[in-house]
């Protein structure tokens, strides 16, 4: 038999014995006393309880619950088992995260391309290509409109295409402006292996000024660049040769841009996972995130700019436009439309306040 066996046998004993005595010592005085009263034992002006039968049977037949206490090096094993899994779990946690925010990282950088076609008979463009040193062969539509009114570049969203600046375009055409729309290297019809967050397609912007100068020479150039498209006419090194910027929900750097979009996905915590996005840039991309901070840059560009912001826009706050805006040399101007996000503002809530504040701008600084 165990130690810890024979020490319960021991105790259960101990206590069986111990309460006989004690029984026995009882009832001997209970009967001195029994007719004094037949409940209440008297005796020598004491009371004494009698226990019956029964309660003395079952309480020294009770064994008493031993606990034997694990050895030292029992807890050990135990300890070692449990950090063990804690290890194992928090292991495959991690990898399960990086998988996680590796394949985020790919969503925000995989081409959209698609088959975009013809231009609507309306807008009355030919379709148009030209080369650019971002390795892309740049597809896109081009309108020409009244001599030495203008051109003006139309430059899109991100995973977005031409197609969504149509209305821009038709805008711009009937007031008399020759109008280029073009797709950015991995996206709509232009090839390209990833999205770039306004890198390589700033050298996309470059070459489309390039192919306007070719085509209308002697033109005033104007630049709309949505989201991404001001990323890019921003970021183009050497500078756009260009009259006017018109900036419409660009960004300040992309860290910002990054914690920003999580948010909104996860929730004011997931700010916490932009670092693990922001590092993917260099090995993606293979360039910083230096290398992606129009407020670092946007004071270099002395031409006339207009600023677009939503006041209630997620994806580029209020607040860092107003920072991007502030960075930026003069002549500048800013106009915030009450109201709206992250949105197309030309179709958005206030399109007389979009049509009034861009056309006026662009009069000025293109046509005086």
């Amino acid at each position: 038999m165990s130690r810890c066996g024979e020490e319960r046998r021991t105790a259960r004993d101990e206590v069986y014995f111990s309460a006989s005595g004690s029984f026995a010592q009882s009832a001997n005085v209970a009967s001195q006393a029994r007719q004094i009263s037949p409940n209440i034992d008297r005796y020598d002006g004491r009371e004494y309880t009698v226990p019956h039968k029964e309660d003395r049977v079952r309480k020294a037949a009770e064994p008493t619950i031993s606990c034997c206490p694990l050895k030292p090096q029992s807890q050990k094993i135990l300890s070692s088992n449990f950090l063990r899994k804690c290890v194992v779990v928090a292991t495959v946690l991690l990898v399960l995260g990086f998988i996680g925010l590796w394949a985020i990282g790919w969503l925000l950088t995989k081409p959209a391309q698609k088959q975009i076609g013809a231009a609507p008979s309306a807008l009355g463009a030919e379709n148009i290509s030209f080369p650019s040193e971002s390795g892309a062969e740049i597809k896109g539509w081009f309108a020409r409109g009244e001599p030495q009114k203008g051109v003006i570049i139309l430059m899109h969203g991100v995973r977005g295409n031409r197609q969504e600046m149509l209305g821009r375009a038709e805008l711009f055409h009937k007031a008399g402006y020759s109008v280029l729309l073009f797709d950015f290297q991995a996206h709509g019809e232009s090839i390209g292996k990833q999205i770039t967050l306004g890198w390589l397609e700033s050298r996309d912007a470059q070459a489309a000024v390039k192919f306007v100068k070719e085509k209308c020479p002697g033109e005033k150039i104007g630049v709309v660049g949505v989201s991404l498209g001001g990323v890019a006419a921003v970021l183009a090194d050497p500078r756009l040769a260009v009259d006017a910027y018109v900036l419409e929900l660009v960004y300040s750097n992309v860290e910002d841009a990054i914690s920003n979009r999580i948010k909104i996905v996860l929730g004011p915590m997931g700010g916490i996972f932009t670092p693990f996005l922001s590092w993917q840039i260099k090995p993606r991309l293979g360039i910083s995130t230096d290398q992606l901070r129009p407020e670092h840059v946007v004071h270099d560009i002395p031409q006339p700019k207009l600023f677009l912001a939503g006041a209630q826009d997620k994806h580029s706050t209020i607040e860092q436009s107003r920072r991007l805006f502030q960075a930026a040399a003069e002549p500048k101007e800013l106009v915030v439309f009450e109201g709206a996000n992250h949105q197309d503002l030309y179709w958005g809530i206030n399109t007389d306040l979009y049509k009034r504040s861009v056309l006026q701008f662009l009069e000025k600084h293109l046509r005086q």
